[in-house]
């Protein structure tokens, strides 16, 4: 009883959450037109990125920086691009932070680190985006505006960034999110750790890859990369990757190589 009373509860909260928040027609067109990588085949699930799409705008607060003005078209673009690897995760996975901070462009970060030595050194580190475990979640809307015109190039800073969202979830930043049962961290390490070393190999030896070169540099970056190119480009990942694919297929619980329309011709 307790049970069923508190799911039609949450039911009736995220009804009038999506009322508070709903997306025009219109807009929701532009945004499938503009991110095609979005438009999904299963009625479904083109209905429940849409309802995700408003929950997410109505729980996460949006602000603006380096003299940005926010419009509708951008916070929702950002929105269902972040809400697309939770599409049947669910919205829960996104429960550790609030914040979104857009920036019109690259952010320049001042970093510091401590050598065997102890010195402390500091450098500066450009950024299309960041996520901190707890928040806010940072992004370059030059960036984030072009994800769909970047989508023959498997880029997306969004994907990328929520990907480390999911990955942080756990605590540690080191390319394992929180699995379901059926996928064990055993199987997810062999191939993740497999396909990380052959990625450094070809990198290493100069030769072009499907995935963004920089995945190399860490498992935490590789599953961010990873997950951009499972979304945004999943023929070809699975072309070149087919047990990385796979495996993600199993963790997202999905299969966007046979969900997704090809992107029309013009």
């Amino acid at each position: 009883m307790i049970q069923g009373w508190w799911q039609r509860l949450q039911a009736h909260r995220q009804t009038a959450a999506v009322a508070r928040r709903p997306i025009p027609d219109d807009l929701w067109k532009r945004t499938l037109g503009r991110y095609p990588f979005l438009r999904r085949v299963d009625p479904a699930d083109a209905i429940e990125l849409r309802r995700l799409t408003s929950l997410f705008l109505d729980r996460k607060e949006f602000s603006a920086s380096g003299g940005l003005t926010l419009r509708d078209a951008m916070v929702v673009a950002i929105a269902a691009q972040a809400v697309l690897p939770v599409l049947r995760l669910g919205l829960g996975r996104y429960d550790g932070f609030v914040g979104v901070v857009v920036h019109p462009g690259l952010v320049v970060a001042r970093r510091e680190f401590a050598d065997e030595d102890g010195l402390v050194h500091e450098y500066n580190e450009v950024l299309a985006g960041e996520a901190m475990e707890g928040g806010p979640v940072m992004l370059s809307w030059q960036d984030a505006g072009r994800g769909g015109r970047g989508a023959a190039q498997a880029y997306n800073v969004v994907i990328h960034e929520f990907a480390h969202v999911l990955d942080m979830a756990d605590g540690a930043a080191d390319g394992v999110p929180v699995l379901p049962p059926d996928l064990t961290r055993s199987d997810w390490l062999r191939i993740l750790h497999a396909e990380h070393t052959a990625l450094q190999a070809r990198v290493h030896a100069g030769e072009p890859t499907v995935l963004d070169p920089y995945g190399a540099t860490s498992e935490e970056e590789f599953f961010a990369v990873a997950s951009e190119a499972f979304f945004v480009d999943p023929q070809a990942m699975q072309a070149g990757h087919p047990a990385l694919y796979g495996l993600l297929t199993r963790f997202f619980k999905q299969d966007p190589a046979q969900d997704t329309p090809a992107p029309r011709r013009v």
